[in-house]
């Protein structure tokens, strides 16, 4: 699961709702969309943002009203006055600390309270079903945010195997209950400065794949 950082731009930039006005959004462009936000969530959670990643941050254009896309306003924003080296140090802040970072990004810890917890075994057992692998050489349990999150937009991008209703059963199992409120605290965490941005789109993004998901049940 290897966020691939050319195929964002374009594609990534429209609000996961079926109905926009007198147009209809194709499934499979819905759900390139939205397996585009996952990735993208991913990588900003998962590393400081690296130059070109910012550029392409800087090129967004949401191209509609909505709160959802007053989110990426606020994302495309941040970008534009941020430097590698600050969120190298606000994601230092945020995430890792010195024993521990002011957000703790652990599904385990918002469920229970602690770290590798029986949710996590839960999760693992179902991304073996699924067929997903960590990646060699990474340390962070599975149920780190940005894990998740790509493990999402590889369920969504998988729909001929894995179809809507294991997209939600995913979704609802190990994300809808712990993510957003995950994303709220990123926005409300005193070191969060770019992240902040981040946090408003994690959670315009998950609230809407709640409507989305419960839409199409």
């Amino acid at each position: 699961m290897k966020l691939n950082e050319s195929c964002l731009p374009s594609e990534m930039v429209a609000t996961p709702e079926v109905d926009h006005g007198n147009d209809t959004v194709a499934p499979d462009r819905q759900d390139q969309v939205r397996a585009n936000t996952y990735s993208l969530l991913a990588a900003l959670l998962a590393a400081p943002p690296t130059q070109p990643m910012l550029d392409m941050l800087r090129r967004i254009d949401a191209a509609d009203d909505t709160r959802f896309g007053a989110s990426w306003d606020m994302l495309q924003l941040a970008a534009r006055y941020a430097s590698v080296e600050a969120l190298d140090d606000e994601y230092h802040d945020l995430f890792i600390g010195i024993s521990r970072g002011e957000i703790v990004p652990y599904g385990s810890w918002y469920l229970t309270g602690f770290m590798m917890d029986r949710s996590l075994a839960y999760l693992r057992r179902d991304l073996d079903r699924l067929g997903i692998e960590r990646q060699q050489g990474v340390c962070e349990p599975e149920d780190h945010a940005a894990a998740l999150c790509e493990s999402m937009a590889v369920v969504i991008s998988s729909p001929e195997d894995l179809g809507l209703d294991t997209q939600r059963y995913f979704f609802e199992q190990h994300m809808a209950p712990w993510m957003a409120i995950f994303f709220r605290d990123l926005q409300a965490a005193k070191s969060a400065n770019f992240y902040r941005a981040v946090g408003r789109l994690g959670e315009q993004f998950i609230n809407l794949e709640k409507q989305y998901l419960t839409m199409l049940g």
